[in-house]
């Protein structure tokens, strides 16, 4: 399947769901879907998460695959500046929309023994989940649960490119320390060359900001301002600020100044205030139009959503958004979302915005967080490196019997097309790196030979050329035991074990969040001070503590 002919059919149906005032779909509780199940149509509210970690059915081997950062981002957050972070809305209510794109299957590589998916940088399903687990003492929605991003949350560490590539490839594996009992972990990871932030491209920022009354709950939009505060403080000289809010009706606040008029952009943020419903269309639409008016030949254009994701789509539906969004990709213009707040939130339109626009999406629970995407990654956010990134990875079935891709479920495309230059994938951008974790199970006599190359193709946003480059990981590469991995492995594999426990995965029915607390812990030693592990850490405790209630 082409996942951004899904990303656009998904972002109709919220978008629809939203015209129609739904509040979801079927309750999440009342059906578990198989391993192979296509995923159910949206649901809704973070109170489904209280369900058991079980299956109805055995596991089936599938005919085909469903889909396609060695430390952490260990660095301290510098001080915020006097900035508090605001305190969590209230308990959500049930209104709250996610996709369940369903759980990749286990592929017998007789059948086909070639997995292939979009790069993907996004990381707001981990910290959406945290948010839950941490600030709301409540399991998170399982359909919210996207493992490809509790991975790449964590800065992989990987070892950059030299001599002027774009990408280097690191393969790893090991006995899987959870799953199925004999298989192996296989760790494909990729970084992205970084750009110093003084060589980035000068860049046109229009924020388009929701200031409707859902904003004033839990002080998301003071979040919203905090957080842009501190990103105004990262931005040059040469860079320029446009501000629009939509709430009722959209309306520009400021037209596009030059960053370095701090405190004229500042005030104009400051002095917004929260009230009425939500023209999400129109916000955009006015957004997008002085993006076109202003946006300069050798500059990034980017369009950057501030919401919780409600909203209204006008009364054409939402099919002239999409190819407004998609439409402006050919113009350079391009879009990120960044969600605020929990419950009466999108997530699923959130993302697919994003997609859509070749952007990334991030949720923002804390002023932390806001200084990690804002600061730490901020030439990532803006700069791009590499457009309509596929990886594809080739297992020799003469050597591997059978795979599972962990997470990617909605970044799926048809392995014929990893070739077809047409088809959309991924945008990836400066420093960013990409993790995927397969579990594989070899064939008993496998003794040497290549167990899986891993292929990456991609256009390169400097030169415009195409670039593919590929690497082999053999049997003589894997590792005797788990332990002889490396630190940003282990981590990996904790994560990528949390998230499929917290989506019920089947694949994880035998796993608890004790033996995954267990296998995580030695990590505090292995990153010592990081605030993300203790995070971490605190999220495997809360969800064994609300599972056992």
């Amino acid at each position: 399947m082409n996942w951004r002919m899904l990303g656009v059919s998904v972002l109709c149906v919220a978008l629809l769901a939203l015209v129609l005032g739904a509040c979801g779909g079927d309750d999440a509780g009342d059906d578990e879907g198989a391993p192979s199940d296509p995923g159910r149509a949206m649901s809704d509210g973070p109170g489904d998460g209280a369900r058991a970690a079980e299956s109805q059915a055995e596991a089936p081997v599938g005919d085909a695959a469903a889909a396609p950062d060695d430390g952490v981002g260990a660095e301290q957050p510098e001080s915020t500046g006097g900035l508090e972070t605001p305190e969590p809305d209230p308990r959500p209510e049930d209104t709250t929309f996610f996709q369940n794109y369903g759980v990749n299957p286990q592929v017998n590589t007789a059948d086909d023994n070639l997995s292939t998916f979009a790069m993907d940088v996004d990381t707001a399903s981990y910290t959406q989940a945290r948010s839950s687990l941490l600030s709301y003492n409540a399991l998170p929605n399982p359909d919210s649960i996207r493992s490809e991003e509790f991975i790449n949350f964590f800065d992989a560490g990987y070892e950059p490119p030299t001599d002027g590539d774009t990408f280097t490839i690191h393969l790893e594996a090991a006995p899987a320390p959870f799953g199925e009992p004999g298989s192996y972990l296989l760790r494909v990871g990729l970084q992205g060359r970084y750009i110093a932030p003084e060589d980035r491209t000068p860049a046109l920022l229009i924020f388009v900001i929701d200031v409707s009354g859902s904003m004033d709950q839990g002080n998301r939009l003071g979040l919203v301002k905090d957080a842009l505060e501190i990103l105004l403080g990262e931005l040059r000289e040469d860079d320029r600020v446009g501000i629009v809010v939509y709430s009722s009706t959209p309306y520009v606040v400021l037209e596009p100044t030059p960053a370095s008029e701090f405190d004229t952009i500042m005030n104009a943020i400051n002095a917004l205030g929260p009230g009425g419903s939500t023209a999400l269309a129109g916000g955009l639409e006015l957004g997008y139009r002085m993006a076109q008016e202003h946006k300069r030949a050798g500059q990034i254009t980017r369009v950057v959503v501030c919401s919780d994701g409600v909203g209204n789509v006008g009364p054409s539906g939402p099919e002239p958004i999409i190819e407004m969004i998609s439409g402006a990709v050919d113009d350079g213009i391009t879009l990120s979302t960044i969600g605020f707040g929990m419950g009466n939130y999108n997530d699923t339109m959130m993302e697919q915005l994003a997609d859509n626009g070749n952007g990334n999406y991030y949720y923002i629970d804390d002023l932390r967080e806001a200084r990690r995407v804002f600061v730490h990654n901020l030439t990532g956010t803006l700069q791009v490196i590499a457009y309509d990134a596929k990886v594809q990875v080739e297992f020799n079935p003469e050597v591997t019997s059978a795979y599972r891709l962990i997470g990617y479920e909605n970044r799926d495309i048809a392995d014929e097309q990893f070739r077809d230059d047409t088809v959309d994938a991924g945008e990836v951008g400066a420093g960013h790196s990409i993790t995927a974790l397969y579990e594989i199970v070899l064939h008993d006599d496998a003794s040497s030979g290549v167990v899986a190359t891993a292929y990456i193709r991609y256009q390169d946003a400097e030169s415009g050329e195409v670039v593919e480059t590929s690497q082999d990981i053999t049997v003589d590469d894997l590792l005797p035991d788990f332990s002889d991995t490396s630190p940003g492995f282990r981590l990996h594999a904790a994560v990528a074990e949390l998230s499929e426990l917290l989506r019920n995965s089947y694949w994880a029915q035998g796993g608890s969040y004790q033996a995954t607390l267990a296998f995580a812990q030695p990590l505090e030693s292995a990153f010592p001070g990081s605030p993300d592990i203790t995070d971490l850490l605190e999220m495997i405790r809360a969800a064994g503590r609300l599972v056992d209630q």
